[in-house]
């Protein structure tokens, strides 16, 4: 079953700052949706994202962890506010030629535990890619930690726990068998910043 959560406070501010979109998008997963969320305008505002982090960190008070870590680019920003908020050490790792690496002298030391960070989850591929770095660089993950989540198949499903604040509800069609597309009345778009190989 499903778990859906509402957090009406955190609704009114991603529909203020015009991070709830709708029309014909294609996800960073590669499928197609009548709706989209683009964070990066919720993030834009520092009240905000401080208001988001204080709320996740709220539900792993209770969970050791020594570092949160985010995913360029989605990632950084409430992965810097989770860190401040839990009083750890954020970072963010990058892809180079397509896979997730630290750089800029950022590291995980063996057996410490990582909060992985997302500003969206859809379906869960990036945070399966973050939680593999952390794991080659000897850390544990501990959960995961997102402002959104964008009606992902099996949230439960997931091999780690798994905290949001707000559900949005979206319908994510294959390309192949896109209603929207085969409606034809508006071409797909595509605002995120990851490109599918």
């Amino acid at each position: 079953m499903l778990s859906i959560r509402e957090d009406k406070e955190i609704e009114t501010l991603l529909l203020k700052s015009e991070a709830l979109l709708k029309g014909h998008f294609i996800l960073s997963s590669g499928l197609h949706s009548n709706r989209y969320v683009q964070c990066a305008k919720f993030f834009q505002y520092p009240a905000y994202a401080e208001l988001a982090a204080q709320k996740l960190a709220r539900l792993y008070q209770d969970t050791p962890i020594d570092v949160v870590i985010g995913g360029a680019f989605g990632g950084i920003t409430i992965a810097y506010e989770l860190a401040r908020a839990l009083g750890v050490r954020g970072l963010f790792c990058e892809r180079v030629e397509g896979i997730f690496q630290l750089r800029r002298g950022f590291e995980i030391k063996p057996g410490e535990k990582v909060l992985i960070a997302e500003d969206v989850v859809t379906t869960g591929k990036s945070i399966d890619e973050v939680a593999q770095l952390v794991k080659q660089h000897g850390g544990e993950v501990v959960g995961v930690a997102s402002l959104v989540d964008r009606h992902m198949p099996d949230p439960e499903k997931l091999p780690y726990r798994f905290e949001w604040l707000h559900s949005v509800q979206a319908e994510a069609f294959d390309p192949a068998s896109c209603p929207l597309c085969l409606e034809g009345k508006e071409p797909a778009i595509k605002p995120g910043s990851r490109g599918m190989k």
